[in-house]
């Protein structure tokens, strides 16, 4: 398997974040969360950055149309900030507002197997909404509603380019950004129909960071070890190689039912080992830590709290706008 970045941890059992990394960031003790450029263990602020601005999205075409050296030199030159080193640094969400969220369904042969189906035909397609995206540590918030919250970890996709009928060649250069993703399910509540998306689009159910990592510093995209722990315990390892819809595939498909905008994320399905196939079954509780790490791309690493029976309100996104 291929590491395509050098990483730079912030602290041992925590995020892993990787230099080039596009992050939406705060200092630990507080303030407004903005764009930065994780380089050697600091944060720089892309505020005032030329056609940036803060912007993270921005931040990663312009490393596709100019390079990263080039991102870091106007980093650098428009920074009125000091850096600020990883560990002392809070991150939210990579993207807040995205205008769609679109998920894949038993895209891993076993992991379609294991759910009792057969590979699919067709991309099996499904979607989740803003109120459910949060951060790389923030929690996983238990609903008052189900009693089989589940984990997929998986690699996601963020459209750079608007795409609409594109080829499979050309799919991938409408790619601007990967990050890495947890498709939490409630599974009593998915699998009361046929349609799964009151199961999936609870509030805090797609954690997503630890930010947003250029295409062109991942390399190949399909050479990927994806790794789920539950408190540590691994419970799914396998490669992006496995899966039935490739990205290139997945993309141009997409783009030919909707016009996929810049983004947009798609999180590309989960590896066999979910915690509904267990035997017995095993869903997250109150206390659990769910990490998923991805080669070249980083780590996401959240707690698992129950919803406060008190509060109807709690469970919302903890940095949305």
């Amino acid at each position: 398997m291929t590491v395509h970045n050098d990483p730079t941890t912030t602290t041992e059992h925590d995020l892993v974040v990787h230099d080039g990394t596009l992050v939406r960031w705060r200092p630990a003790d507080g303030g407004a969360f903005t764009g930065g450029l994780v380089r050697e263990g600091l944060v720089w602020s892309l505020a005032g950055v030329p056609g940036v601005d803060g912007d993270v999205l921005a931040a990663c075409l312009a490393v596709r149309d100019h390079g990263l050296d080039f991102l870091a030199e106007q980093v650098t030159g428009a920074s009125a900030d000091a850096p600020v080193p990883l560990e002392d640094v809070e991150f939210g969400s990579p993207l807040t507002r995205p205008d769609k969220i679109l998920c894949l369904g038993l895209n891993y042969a076993d992991h379609a197997s294991e759910a009792g189906f057969e590979p699919p035909e067709y991309p099996i397609v499904f979607s989740k909404f803003r109120n459910s995206l949060v951060g790389p540590r923030d929690p996983i918030v238990l609903p008052r509603t189900s009693t089989q919250v589940d984990f997929e970890g998986e690699l996601a996709v963020i459209i750079g380019r608007r795409a609409k009928y594109v080829d499979r060649a050309d799919a991938l250069a409408h790619v601007g950004a990967y990050a890495v993703c947890n498709d939490v399910s409630a599974r009593d509540l998915q699998l009361r129909t046929s349609q799964w998306t009151q199961g999936k689009a609870l509030d805090t159910f797609a954690p997503l960071g630890p930010g947003l990592v250029p295409a062109e510093l991942v390399g190949d995209p399909q050479d990927l070890l994806v790794t789920t722990t539950v408190s540590g315990q691994v419970m799914q390892r396998d490669s992006t190689s496995l899966m039935i819809f490739d990205i290139a595939e997945t993309v141009a498909y997409l783009s030919s039912v909707m016009t996929l905008e810049p983004g947009d994320v798609i999180a590309t399905g989960t590896p066999a080992g979910v915690g509904l196939k267990q035997d017995p079954p095993r869903f997250l509780a109150d206390g659990d830590v769910v990490e998923v790490a991805i080669e070249g791309i980083g780590t996401i690493r959240n707690p698992v709290v129950a919803e406060p029976r008190d509060d109807d309100s709690a469970g919302g996104p903890p940095d949305a706008p």
